[in-house]
């Protein structure tokens, strides 16, 4: 299945264009879903037609889908209480009725990542669009799964599972039920499902594009999700320049856009979609805008290591990060991982194999890319004969 994340700056036309493109692969006889990140129903008010918690059927080959998060945090809570009742019991703790309980923050984050992997393992379509929310908002929601997986895994190491033959001794020396057995089992099902979500993200056939209006504002926000989806290892397969006006238009404007699509000509595959003169409502307006098609391009970015041994004693890792500033720059290594800051975005990232045995000898910013230097340790690093 081909998978294509539409995100981009606020008020830029995400969702029509989400709607437009997963549209016009309907028409072409794709079976194609949309999928909404929206609270609200905007994804309904652009089709024309209302979506609901299930993927439901609204053109020839098109099926929207806005998962509803209340309904998936009620049921995770039931099972879990079910799971815990021994527990639960033994503490005296009252359980929580459904019409009691609203989801807690990063519940509907949960629950779009979970329909993301569920819409992906479906045999039901050929194309899936995901209409994600503004870009910080949705440079959180794919940074998710990477980052739960590793609370997990510092919280409760798998290797730890290994005495788990101890734990009905344990239990009856105790004299109360042990909580460990359903913890880790709940602990290794929420770690293969984040794991199914990151294998849809990292796949060659998922596809990041970027929506936004030219103009200065427009700008500024590209140059930001261009970095922060350059520290996920991401790069947008196309920009879509939305609501382009015509030589009509006044001509600081025109200007204005024109400098834009220029601009972004030099580092983006850009699209530009006209402005309607209106607000775009129902599918024959969407059928108007000339959204880019499935292409076979892919979004991720390698982060190659160079050996440089030979002329310089040193290993340099090459991370993309277009757009980062110098001075918002920042490197720490914590074991065998290394925090990387850039501008307002964080990533902790383990280190590739060969680099766990070097210390970090330094690093610089070049031509849009961090090259970061490693000298082998002599201690560990085995010698060249």
């Amino acid at each position: 299945m081909r998978t294509i994340l539409i995100t981009g700056s606020g008020g830029a036309g995400r969702t029509t264009v989400a709607a437009a493109t997963a549209l016009a692969a309907a028409r072409e006889g794709v079976r194609a879903l949309v999928l909404s990140a929206d609270r609200g129903d905007t994804l309904g008010a652009v089709l024309g037609t209302a979506t609901g918690s299930a993927p439901a059927s609204v053109a020839p080959n098109l099926t929207a889908w806005r998962p509803d998060a209340v309904a998936g945090f009620r049921d995770d809570l039931s099972a879990f209480q079910e799971r815990a009742a021994n527990v639960l019991d033994l503490l005296g703790a009252s359980r929580l009725d459904a019409e009691e309980v609203t989801p807690l923050p990063g519940a509907e984050e949960l629950t779009i990542l979970r329909a993301l992997r569920d819409a992906v393992l479906s045999e039901r379509f050929e194309l899936l669009v995901v209409d994600l929310p503004a870009t910080p908002q949705a440079l959180a929601l794919l940074s998710l799964p990477e980052e739960l997986r590793r609370y997990l895994r510092r919280l409760l190491p798998p290797e730890r599972q290994a005495a788990r033959a101890l734990r009905p001794v344990l239990g009856r020396l105790a004299g109360v039920p042990m909580p460990s057995e359903w913890l880790y089992e709940t602990a290794a099902r929420w770690d293969t499902e984040l794991a199914a979500v990151e294998a849809v993200l990292a796949d060659r056939d998922t596809v990041v594009r970027l929506v936004a209006e030219p103009g200065p504002a427009g700008a500024d926000a590209v140059r930001e999700a261009g970095l922060g989806l350059a520290l996920r290892g991401l790069a947008p397969d196309v920009l879509v320049a939305n609501r382009v006006g015509s030589e009509e238009w006044p001509a600081g404007l025109v200007a204005q856009q024109r400098k834009a699509l220029e601009e972004w000509g030099e580092s983006y595959d850009v699209r530009a979609l006209p402005h309607l003169g209106h607000d775009p409502r129902g599918t024959d307006d969407l059928a108007a805008l000339p959204v880019p098609g499935v292409n076979d391009t892919s979004s991720t970015v390698e982060w190659p290591v160079v050996d440089r041994i030979g002329e310089d004693g040193v290993l340099v890792w090459h991370i993309p990060l277009p757009g980062a500033i110098r001075d918002e720059l920042d490197l720490i290594r914590r074991g065998d991982e290394l925090v990387v800051t850039a501008g307002r975005f964080r990533r902790i990232v383990a280190l590739p194999s060969a680099l766990r045995r070097c210390t970090v000898a330094g690093a610089a910013l070049r031509e849009g890319e961090l090259r970061i230097r490693f000298a082998p340790d002599p201690d560990l690093w085995p010698e060249r004969q």
